[in-house]
């Protein structure tokens, strides 16, 4: 275990939480994924005051989650659009949201995320292995590059 200290101290977490590890990045990010594109309107939905939206905006768009564009139809206003980048985000949202429903309110989020060709519930985000099962707290292990199978026929010599 102690061989991987130096390497967990390199882990991309911290990059991560620099880019959108706060509250109000998070309901910005929460907003533009429920089609909220413009300045005022997530000033008026989120309550946030001027000078922190503009900042977390700012950050936001620095870090590559959303862009900046100039409508076409007037193009003075600016919308902000997720990114790609932005978008991959989107799987950590839900999680964080389903684990607040759980630990924190005990109650069921509303409006509720379906999937919108049946119009059911989403599952629970999980943590998958290569083939697909679902892992628990007991079967992960952190592993140096050189530990990790490189693919399936590895998986099987094992």
């Amino acid at each position: 275990m102690r061989e991987l200290r130096e390497p967990l101290m390199e882990c991309s977490l911290p990059a991560a939480l620099e880019a959108v590890g706060e509250r109000w990045s998070f309901l910005i990010l929460r907003a533009s994924f429920n089609g909220l594109h413009h300045f005022e309107e997530f000033l008026s939905e989120l309550g946030i005051a001027r000078n922190i939206l503009a900042n977390r905006l700012a950050r936001l768009v620095e870090h590559g989650i959303l862009k900046r564009e100039a409508m076409a139809v007037d193009r003075r206003r600016i919308e902000y659009l997720l990114t790609d980048k932005g978008f991959a985000l989107l799987p950590t949202m839900i999680a964080m949201r389903q684990w607040g429903e759980r630990w924190e309110t005990c109650v069921p989020a509303f409006p509720i995320l379906v999937d919108d060709r049946d119009r059911r519930p989403i599952q629970q985000v999980s943590v998958l292995s290569h083939d697909g099962r679902v892992l628990g707290k007991h079967d992960l292990i952190w592993a140096l590059p050189g530990d990790v199978a490189a693919d399936m026929d590895a998986v099987a010599a094992a």
